[in-house]
């Protein structure tokens, strides 16, 4: 049997700075919006398994990155969770009837599969891998974000990303799709990945927010995060800056536990449909442009 963590209004903050594409300690909240009550949505509709349950108990536990503007971010004035994936996290929650609440576990806790119960889904910018696949049920992608190198605001000397950073001390979020594509592991069916950079000296983060900070203060060559992460990062002050053409891209969409018992696939099918509304009605599209100010959520 799976055990449940209900989630109050309240935050209790157990935070460590977390992962991109990202972890961290569980802190609870259920900010945000007032989702819609339980019954209503797909919830009004016949159940079964671990939707049962949550249409039941009328809340949805999403795992989350508190520490990954703007895609999600605790507000330590509000005390409340902000950012794409928080709003598409909350509006998947209001099409199933359903309050949304949070947990922010470690990142590769979350791509590993095995939760326990402890969560219901990811909504945090994760990209379907090959190996993430095996553990993991995965909707169709709600979003399509590039992987960019990012220097200090004063580096000339990386101007040719294929040539000038070949055994460069290069941070990124530990586990995470840009940790892959420097070890030349990365792998997404029906995608194709140059590895252009090699002999890098990895440096793995909790988070990418932590690894830009480093290189912020010279510790690093560059960093590799999404388009999103870095130029929210520029966007804030910070002295850095991107170079060159994206590395990569990649799909991202929303994580279900294969091993979760009861079973999350019939929760797994409800989302996926929702994502395609969601996508089909615009919605997706409006809060990319609220929060990025471009449109992310069509593959190129």
């Amino acid at each position: 049997m799976r055990t449940r963590f209900l989630l109050g209004t309240a935050l209790t903050a157990l935070l460590f700075p977390m992962l991109a594409a990202c972890g961290g300690d569980s802190a609870d909240d259920s900010g945000g919006d007032e989702p819609a009550a339980s019954g209503e949505g797909v919830c009004a509709g016949e159940t079964t398994d671990l939707l049962a349950e949550i249409c039941e108990e009328g809340v949805l536990t999403v795992s989350t990155d508190p520490a990954y503007p703007p895609q999600s971010r605790l507000n330590e004035q509000t005390g409340d969770y902000e950012g794409f994936d928080i709003d598409v996290a909350t509006e998947i929650a209001s099409r199933l009837g359903v309050e949304v609440a949070w947990e922010t576990p470690a990142w590769d806790v979350i791509t590993a599969g095995s939760w326990n119960g402890r969560w219901d889904t990811t909504v945090g910018s994760m990209t379907p891998t090959n190996d993430r696949q095996e553990v993991l049920f995965f909707t169709e992608p709600y979003n399509y974000v590039p992987a960019v190198v990012v220097v200090g605001a004063d580096n000339d000397d990386v101007s040719d990303i294929s040539t000038d950073l070949d055994g460069a001390a290069i941070g990124v979020c530990t586990g995470c799709t840009y940790d892959q594509f420097l070890n030349k592991e990365l792998d997404i069916e029906g995608y194709t990945f140059d590895f252009v950079i090699d002999d890098a000296e990895v440096s793995g983060y909790d988070t990418d927010t932590t690894a830009l900070q480093d290189l912020a203060n010279g510790r690093l060559d560059a960093v590799i995060t999404s388009v999103t992460t870095a130029q929210g990062y520029i966007d804030e002050g910070n002295p850095v800056k991107i170079v060159g053409e994206p590395v990569f891209n990649e799909p991202l969409a929303v994580g279900f536990d294969r091993s979760a018992d009861p079973s999350s696939e019939s929760l797994y099918e409800a989302v996926d449909g929702i994502v395609a509304e969601m996508h089909e009605d615009g919605t997706l599209s409006a809060l990319a442009e609220e929060w990025y100010g471009l449109d992310t959520t069509k593959q190129e």
